[in-house]
């Protein structure tokens, strides 16, 4: 038995004759016929008295009738959820990202997709780039942007920037006046970083250790923006994005160039390649593509 059963016998049951509904249904009296005995036939009882002129429903098929009408319409209304959402008139697009990914690049990107899709609720998962990859090799999150490179390489992938990282100390620091400074020239210094959850807190914790020391950590925040005014205050000295620094400079904090060695901050937004993508998602990344890639979309 399937949904197209159940709306002829709804529809016979409505006009009480079988060449009725067969007309209004547009197929053939026969067709009706054995298509409602095929569901008496695997229910094992009759639904229809057919001794009158007029054909009557049995106590059976009053029973069967109330439960087919929830379900014709319960499939009609699935059908037509599913319409909208292999359409992109609805649905949830749920993307991973980091506090400083998701500040410098993404409120266009985002905004523009809500433009062409305004049916699709975004709901954005914002934690470190290093949790983030975690939750898509667990399949707990289907899209992210990660620090490069990453630890596997079953993903595909989206550049989405690639910058220097650069040193930010208050404007009263000893190498405030510089153009740019060595990490060896950093050792001793208190640090402001990101925390352990965050994919690049750990580079530059393995780019201090290689540089001969390891980095003195007075205060942790998730939040980029507090982290440079704490440099600001006079707390420490960081190491951010270029991006971020130029958002964060002011008459009290500088941004310098990092050298020997640079550390790189690569973005790029990563989906597993086994993973099932929803209608929403795929037209996200179908974007994304384009955007990023300087199309804006």
């Amino acid at each position: 038995m399937d949904i197209r059963h159940l709306q002829y016998f709804m529809e016979t049951a409505r006009q009480g004759s079988f060449t009725k509904a067969a007309e209004k249904l547009h197929v053939s009296q026969p067709t009706i016929s054995k298509m409602i005995k095929g569901i008496e036939e695997e229910l094992g009882t009759e639904l229809i008295d057919r001794s009158g002129k007029r054909i009557e429903l049995t106590d059976a098929g009053r029973m069967i009738l109330a439960q087919a009408e929830n379900i014709v319409r319960s499939f009609e209304h699935l059908s037509s959820d599913l319409d909208d959402l292999l359409n992109l008139k609805k649905g949830t697009l749920r993307i991973g990202l980091p506090p400083m990914a998701g500040a410098g690049y993404f409120p266009e990107a985002l905004g523009l997709f809500h433009e062409r899709h305004p049916g699709i609720a975004l709901e954005l998962v914002e934690d470190g780039a290093k949790k983030m990859e975690a939750d898509i090799a667990a399949g707990t999150l289907n899209i992210g942007v990660v620090l490069l490179p990453t630890k596997r390489d079953d993903y595909h992938s989206i550049p989405i920037s690639e910058e220097p990282v650069h040193l930010l100390v208050p404007s009263s620091h000893r190498l405030a006046g510089r153009q740019e400074a060595s990490l060896a020239e950093l050792a001793g210094e208190p640090f402001i970083l990101f925390g352990q959850e965050f994919a690049l807190r750990g580079r530059i914790r393995s780019a201090c250790i290689q540089a001969g020391f390891e980095p003195a950590i007075v205060c942790e925040s998730s939040q980029w923006d507090l982290i440079g005014k704490l440099v600001a205050a006079g707390l420490g000295i960081s190491l951010l994005p270029e991006s971020i620094c130029r958002q964060v400079v002011s008459d009290k904090a500088r941004a310098i160039r990092l050298v020997r060695p640079s550390i790189p901050w690569a973005l790029a937004m990563i989906w597993r390649k086994d993973k099932y993508l929803s209608p929403a998602e795929r037209a996200w990344l179908q974007f994304a593509e384009s955007y990023f890639k300087g199309g804006r979309g």
